[in-house]
């Protein structure tokens, strides 16, 4: 769990001690966009814009019971940031996994690509995608219920 938050509460501190710097040298407007900048990079490397993450058991219970795909994600991950986002409100209509808190998670992840953790990994109707396009989920969600 602690890995999780790391580099967000070093962003963060990072951002601010810079911030703190220009403040001090009388720059209040770079002040702020640094610290917006930062801000921002932390938000992207949390798992705070991702839906509540589950077990792999456990999401693999609710898909079997309910059809819907499973995310293998992790914070930080650029890809699963780019699905998330493009997914908008339709990313709550899935199973998100993250692989950092979840061993059982990455080692499915490892399972299905060759033994790397590579990310996003969806999995709809028992069958794994490596890095799908994120209008192909959409789409397929659309189709799983």
């Amino acid at each position: 769990m602690m890995r999780v938050w790391v580099v967000p509460v070093l962003l963060v501190l990072c951002g601010s001690a810079v911030a703190t710097g220009l403040l001090r040298k009388e720059r209040p407007g770079e002040a702020v966009a640094l610290l917006v900048v930062f801000l921002l990079l932390a938000a992207t490397n949390s798992s705070v814009l991702f839906p509540r993450s589950l077990t792999a058991p456990e999401a693999q219970r609710r898909s079997a019971e309910d059809g819907r795909p499973i995310v293998y994600w992790r914070p930080g991950c650029p890809f699963c940031m780019r699905l998330r986002m493009r997914l908008g409100r339709s990313a709550r209509k899935m199973h998100w996994v993250n692989i950092w808190r979840d061993a059982a998670g990455a080692a499915e992840v490892r399972a299905v690509n060759d033994g790397n953790e590579t990310v996003p990994t969806v999995v709809i109707g028992g069958r794994p995608y490596t890095n799908p396009d994120p209008a192909w989920v959409r789409d397929q969600l659309g189709r799983s219920r």
